[in-house]
Order: C-alpha cells, then sequence, then structure tokens
C-alpha cells in the first residue's frame, strides 16, 4: 500500500491551487490534481503533505495552518493497489507568482466554478465535489488565518 498526503489552498476570490500534471507520472499523467505526493515509510502525513507542498511549489506552511479535510482510502490502477490518501486544506494570500512550479506542467490557482469542468485525476475528482461545497471551504475563503 502507498501512502500520499495532499493539499489544496483557497484564496480570498476561493480559487483552488491546482497542479496540471504532465506525461510523465505513472498516476493520471496529463490531468489536473492536488499539489502532493507519496509520503515516505513512517512519515507522519501532516509532515509529509507539508514536505510535499514545498518540494512542488515553493510554499512552506506551518502545519497547524492545514485542516484535515479526510483520509480515504483510493485505488491507484497505475500501482493496482488501494492507498491511503491524506486530504488537507488551508487559507492563502499567495498568488499564482509567488507558486514555483517543481513538478507537472503547471501550478495555478482556478476559480473554484472552473475546477469541476478540468479533466481531473481520480483523487481530485473524489474530492473536491464534497469540498467545494463543504462549509470549510467557504470558510477558508474569508478567514483571517491565512499563509
Amino acid at each position: 500500500m502507498h501512502r500520499f498526503g495532499c493539499v489544496v489552498l483557497v484564496d480570498r476570490r476561493g480559487r483552488l491551487l491546482l497542479q496540471e500534471r504532465d506525461e510523465h507520472p505513472a498516476i493520471d499523467p496529463e490531468k489536473w490534481g492536488l499539489c502532493g505526493g507519496h509520503l515516505e515509510s513512517g512519515e507522519d502525513p501532516l509532515a509529509g503533505t507539508v514536505r510535499e507542498l514545498a518540494e512542488e511549489t515553493g510554499v512552506h506552511l506551518a502545519p497547524e495552518h492545514l485542516h484535515l479535510v479526510e483520509e480515504r482510502p483510493v485505488f491507484h490502477e497505475a500501482y493496482d493497489s488501494w492507498d491511503r490518501l491524506w486530504f488537507y486544506a488551508a487559507a492563502t494570500d499567495l498568488t499564482d507568482a509567488d507558486i514555483v512550479c517543481g513538478e507537472g506542467r503547471q501550478i495555478v490557482f482556478v476559480p473554484h466554478d472552473r475546477v469541476l469542468d478540468l479533466s481531473l485525476t481520480g483523487s481530485a475528482g473524489l474530492i473536491l465535489p464534497d469540498f467545494l461545497a463543504s462549509d470549510l471551504y467557504h470558510r477558508l475563503q474569508h478567514t483571517e488565518e491565512r499563509s
């Protein structure tokens, strides 16, 4: 079983920071997904998610800014396995100019009303519809606790 930590940042306009994957990954190439990735053996999910976000985007968040949205099993056809995924969210005042694309084709803030029209990864397709309808998503747009 593989373990993954993923995060979405939400700005004051409700846009979500998403990654457009390129053709190279084994899982869901050329789809839009969450920032994050494989957790190391024995790594705490929150610490691993913070590490993955920094590696992929150059964004260094304090763990206390992340809200655990859900932990769930996900099936990855590429591995033929049921894996574990931790999904976190945080509010931010960052813009596209603050993001370094360390992996994939691009990592940008996407307007909330366009997110579900994208060709999403399997995990993002499972998680984002419920997240966008959640109270947490709406609170993150208006919180003063921002990264």
